[in-house]
C-alpha cells in the first residue's frame, strides 16, 4: 500500500529555519497574549533570581548577624517575592496552555482544509490512517512544545543566563569554573541532538503506520471478519506495534542518555564549587552568605542547563512534527482554479462535450483510461455509457467533474472549457449519483441536506418522498432525525441509493451523472430506485453508466465504449441490429429478447 510521503517528492529532513516560520506564522494572530506569557516569564524568571540575594540576607544578617529582627524582615521579603512568582508563574501557564491549544487548533484546521482542496488523484497515494496521525498526533507534539515545553525552555535560558550574571557578581573566580563547565554540559545535547530528532521523525512515521492500519482493518471490519482474518491482522498489526514500540525505545534511550549526562556533569560541577568555595568561605574570602547565594545561582544554571536540555527532545520531535505537517500544507492542489476564470453562462443549460480528449490515471501513468475520445451531450438528453469493466465509463464523470484534467483534447460544459472555469463553478452544475451511496454518520434530514445545507426542512422533506424514500424513513424510531450510523449502516442498499437520490434532487442541479446507480440493488429496491430516477431526471441532461442493459433501454442515445474509445452510438433497437458489442452484451442480460444470430 503507498504511504503519503509517496506523493511528495522525498528529500532529506528539513532543518532550515524557515520551518520554523510556518509555525510562527499561526502565532502572530495571538501575539498580545504572546506579550503578557512574555511579561509574565520574565518577571517570574527575576523573582527566582532575587530569591538568591534574598538567601544571601536570611545567612549573613539573619543567622551569622545574630539578628532576630533582620532575620524577620528578611524572610517577609522573601515570601512576598515568592507570591509575586506565584502569580507570575500562574499567569504564564495560562497565557502558554492557552496559545498552544489554540495554534493547534488553527494547524487542525488549515492542514483539514487544504487536504479537502486537494484532488481525488492525491488520495490514491496516500493511506488516510497517515493523515489522520498527522492532523492529529503530530499536531498534539506541536501543542505540547508550543503550550508547554518552548517557554518552559524560554524560562530556564532567562534564569540560567541571569544565574550567571549574578554568579559573576558575586565570585568572578568560582564563575570562572562555571564557566570552563559549560562546553562539557553542551557537547552532549550536540552529540545526542541529531540523533534524537532523526529518530524522532522515525517515531512519528511508525505511528502513523499504526493509524493507517487500524483505519483500514476496522472501516472494512466486515471483510475481515467474513474471511476470518481477525488472526492475522492482529499479528501484522502486532507487527506494527513493535516496530513502533522499538523506534520509540531507540528515541528514548538516546535522551535519558543525553539528560543523565548533563545532569551528571551539572551537578558534578556544583560539588566541585562547594569544596572550593567551602574553602575560601573559611579563609574568610568571602561571607558564608555569598557562597550560599552563590551556590544557589549554581544550581539554577545547572539545573536550567538540565532542563533544557531535556526539552530539547520535545523540541526535536516538534521539529519532525511541523515538518510532515508542512509537508501537507506546501502541496498545492493539482485543480485549481485559473487566476481569472471564465465564468459559466446563466442559467445553465447542461451541455457538455469531449473533444478528442486522452486521459492517464495518476497512478496507472502506462494505460490510457481514455483514448482520442469525443462525445457530445445536448440540453436535456439522456445519453447512457455502456462497455465492459475497464472501458472509461466512470472517467467520464470524473473528467467531468474536474477529478482530474486530461492529458489532451478538451472538456466543455455550458460552452466554457472546464480548465478556464473554477471547478467549484463547474461542480455546482452537476449532481452525481454513486455506485455506492455515501451517508454519513448523522441523521436522514442533514444527510439529504448535504445536496443543498440552506435547504428548508419542507424542502428535504420534499426531495425525500420524491426520492420514494419517505416510506422508509417513515418507520425509523425518529423519522428524519433518526441518526444512521457510521456509513449508514442502518439502512439497506436501496435504502441508501434513495437518500442518495433525494439529495441530488434537492441539490437541483443541470447536469446529472448516474454512475451505476442500480447495479448492486434486488428487484424491489430497484423497482423504487427506478421510479425516483425517472423523477431526478425530468428536465435535466442526463448521463447514465450502466452495466446492467435494462436501466439505459430508453435512453435518448446509447454510447458503446471499450478501451477508452467510443465504438458505436444508436438507440437500443439500432445497437442490437448492428449485432456488435452491444448485441452480445445484451444477449447476455436478454436471454430471451435477443435473436440467436445477434450472439454470433
Amino acid at each position: 500500500m503507498a504511504r503519503l510521503t509517496d506523493n511528495i517528492p522525498e528529500r532529506p529532513p528539513n532543518r532550515d529555519i524557515r520551518q520554523l516560520k510556518r509555525v510562527l506564522r499561526f502565532l502572530w494572530p495571538y501575539r498580545s497574549r504572546m506579550a503578557v506569557a512574555g511579561v509574565a516569564l520574565g518577571v517570574a524568571a527575576g523573582c527566582v533570581l532575587v530569591l538568591g540575594q534574598g538567601l544571601k540576607r536570611v545567612v549573613d544578617a539573619g543567622f551569622s548577624g545574630s539578628d532576630p529582627a533582620s532575620l524577620d524582615t528578611a524572610l517577609f521579603a522573601l515570601l512576598a517575592i515568592v507570591c509575586v512568582l506565584a502569580l507570575a508563574t500562574y499567569t504564564r501557564f495560562y497565557s502558554v496552555s492557552w496559545i498552544g491549544e489554540r495554534v493547534s487548533a488553527d494547524i487542525r484546521r488549515a492542514v483539514f482544509g487544504h487536504l479537502l482542496e486537494q484532488s481525488p488523484g492525491f488520495f490514491e497515494t496516500i493511506r488516510t490512517g497517515e493523515a489522520i496521525s498527522r492532523l492529529t498526533n503530530d499536531t498534539a507534539l506541536l501543542e505540547v512544545v508550543i503550550g508547554s515545553s518552548a517557554s518552559f525552555a524560554l524560562r530556564n535560558t532567562l534564569i540560567m543566563l541571569g544565574a550567571l550574571v549574578m554568579l559573576v557578581i558575586t565570585s568572578p573566580k568560582l564563575t570562572a569554573l562555571v564557566v570552563l563547565g559549560v562546553p562539557l554540559v553542551i557537547a552532549p545535547i550536540l552529540l545526542f541532538g541529531r540523533r534524537v530528532r532523526k529518530l524522532s521523525r522515525a517515531s512519528q512515521d511508525r505511528i502513523a503506520d499504526v493509524s493507517a492500519y487500524i483505519d483500514e482493518a476496522l472501516h472494512e471490519i466486515r471483510t475481515v471478519q467474513s474471511y476470518v482474518h481477525e488472526d492475522r491482522d492482529r499479528e501484522r498489526f502486532g507487527e506494527r506495534v513493535e516496530q513502533a514500540f522499538g523506534t520509540a525505545v531507540r528515541r528514548i534511550g538516546q535522551r535519558a542518555l543525553l539528560v543523565a549526562l548533563v545532569m551528571l556533569l551539572a551537578f558534578g560541577a556544583v560539588g566541585v564549587i562547594l569544596w572550593i568555595g567551602g574553602h575560601d568561605v573559611l579563609a574568610g574570602r568571602i561571607s558564608a552568605g555569598e557562597l550560599s547565594a552563590f551556590v544557589f545561582y549554581a544550581v539554577l544554571v545547572a539545573g536550567a542547563v538540565g532542563a533544557v536540555s531535556e526539552v530539547i527532545g520535545d523540541l526535536q520531535r516538534a521539529a519532525g512534527a511541523t515538518e510532515r505537517l508542512m509537508e501537507l500544507l506546501v502541496t498545492e492542489p493539482a485543480i485549481r482554479a485559473p487566476a481569472n476564470p471564465q465564468a459559466l453562462p446563466d442559467p445553465p443549460r447542461g451541455e457538455m462535450r469531449f473533444e478528442r480528449v486522452t486521459f492517464h490515471y495518476p497512478s496507472r501513468p502506462d494505460a490510457a483510461a481514455l483514448a482520442d475520445f469525443s462525445l457530445s451531450v445536448s440540453r436535456g438528453e439522456k445519453v447512457a455509457l455502456v462497455g465492459p469493466s475497464g472501458a472509461g465509463k466512470s472517467t467520464v464523470l470524473q473528467l467531468l467533474l474536474r477529478y482530474y484534467d486530461p492529458d489532451g483534447g478538451a472538456i466543455t460544459l455550458d460552452g466554457v472549457e472546464l480548465k478556464k472555469a473554477d471547478p467549484k463553478a463547474v461542480r455546482r452544475r452537476i449532481a452525481l449519483v454513486p455506485q455506492d451511496p455515501v451517508i454519513f454518520a448523522a441523521s436522514v434530514a442533514e444527510n439529504v441536506r448535504y445536496g443543498r445545507p440552506e435547504a428548508s426542512d419542507a424542502e428535504v422533506l420534499a426531495a425525500c418522498k420524491a426520492a420514494y424514500a419517505s416510506e422508509f424513513i417513515e418507520r425509523l424510531p425518529e423519522g428524519m432525525n433518526s441518526f444512521l450510523g457510521e456509513r449508514g449502516v442502518r439502512l439497506s442498499g436501496g435504502q441508501r441509493q434513495r437518500l442518495s437520490i433525494a439529495r441530488a434532487l434537492l441539490a437541483d442541479r443541470a447536469l446529472l451523472l448516474l454512475d451505476e446507480a442500480t447495479s448492486s440493488l434486488d428487484a424491489e429496491s430497484e423497482s423504487y430506485v427506478q421510479k425516483a430516477l425517472e423523477h431526478l431526471m425530468r428536465g435535466r441532461t442526463t448521463l447514465v453508466v450502466a452495466h446492467r442493459l435494462a436501466t439505459v433501454k430508453n435512453a435518448d442515445r446509447i454510447v458503446v465504449m471499450d478501451q477508452g474509445r467510443v465504438i458505436a452510438a444508436g438507440t437500443h433497437s439500432e445497437l442490437v441490429r448492428e449485432e456488435g458489442l452491444y448485441a452480445r452484451l445484451a444477449a447476455l442480460q436478454f436471454l430471451g429478447e435477443i435473436s440467436p444470430a445477434a450472439v454470433e
